[in-house]
């Protein structure tokens, strides 16, 4: 029988166990898939933690790749051994998961299932924000937290593929390096000095147009202060914790600035446009035109040390479960 992780409480890494699970026959519109890599995200951390609620008990995870292995009724566009992969398939966390065919896109020739695991939903988030939440144009500044993250470091590339300067921040020198061979002009440790003063340091005071920030509270007001008149925050994600009620008048004074709180799902609402972007993004992995870093694996078994290592920011770029 196939296994997987599931949360049968609300808690920390160690709620998290692994059991026997079977999908069991796709039903109509269903893909039954045999999974080879899994997507490690900080959205399984609000799952698991609770800040998402979702009906108790529930097998985690939402991103991953594999090969089909039966299709129901009225799947029109998959076959068995077709590879494919997803970014938003609830149960991810498994040796086997049934998802609807509309979720799935196939893998191309010259990327691995690994490859495409670590890349739907990052790669996907860095397309949108760089290419949907904000048109990126040629002379833009951008400041991106956790530069050397699974988003970061593919954010950094998209952006600078677009013609902006790119800063960076950075907990460590070994991270900085990484967001530094991605693209970036500049990376600021923020262990070491306040990355907004630094911000308006590196760009002569102006500020940058946009900043995108997965981090949520403890850079949110430091987001705020590196921004130049009009520019705009993209606060896609709350590693740290959730942002505190916020005054909306106080974004006058700081310069009329935009605040945006977007999310893949809106991004990828219909068929099309998650085809466009997942095309976007396999298809640069495919030529080459995409460097991907995958930081590290874990056996499904060890998921919990999986998110230990992910909360406590040991890891750089994306992080995998395999199963078997």
């Amino acid at each position: 029988m196939a296994q997987a992780i599931f949360v049968r409480e609300n808690g920390g890494p160690e709620v998290l166990s692994l059991e026997p699970h079977e999908p069991g026959t796709p039903g109509p519109g269903q893909v039954r898939v045999r999974i080879a890599a899994v997507g490690l995200n900080f959205i399984d951390v609000y799952f698991r933690a609770g800040l998402y609620p979702r009906p108790l008990p529930f097998v985690l995870g939402l991103e991953g790749a594999g090969v089909v292995e039966a299709v129901g009724p009225e799947v029109q566009t998959l076959a068995a051994g077709d590879r494919v992969a997803w970014s938003s398939v609830p149960g991810s966390y498994a040796e086997a998961v049934l998802a609807p065919e509309r979720q799935l896109i196939r893998v191309p020739d010259g990327v691995s299932e690994e490859q495409a695991a670590a890349l739907m939903l990052q790669g996907m988030t860095a397309h949108y924000l760089v290419h949907g939440t904000r048109d990126t144009r040629p002379g833009d500044s951008a400041l991106v937290h956790a530069a050397a993250g699974g988003v970061g470091l593919l954010l950094i590339q998209f952006l600078k593929a677009a013609g902006a300067t790119v800063l960076g921040t950075c907990s460590t020198e070994e991270k900085a390096k990484l967001a530094r061979e991605a693209g970036a002009d500049q990376v600021i440790l923020y262990t070491q000095c306040d990355f907004s003063e630094e911000v308006r340091s590196l760009t002569d005071g102006r500020g940058v147009d946009v900043v995108y920030d997965s981090v949520g509270r403890t850079t949110f007001e430091g987001s705020l202060r590196s921004l130049k008149p009009r520019g705009l925050l993209a606060l896609f994600g709350q590693s740290s914790g959730v942002v505190p009620v916020f005054d909306l008048s106080r974004l006058n004074p700081l310069g009329s600035l935009f605040v945006t709180r977007p999310s893949l799902a809106h991004y990828t609402a219909t068929r099309t446009e998650l085809e466009q972007r997942a095309g976007y993004v396999l298809g640069a992995a495919a030529d080459g035109t995409l460097q991907l870093r995958i930081g590290a694996r874990f056996p499904l078994a060890q998921a919990a040390e999986a998110h230990r290592a992910l909360e406590g920011r040991t890891t750089s770029g994306k992080v995998l479960l395999i199963p078997g």
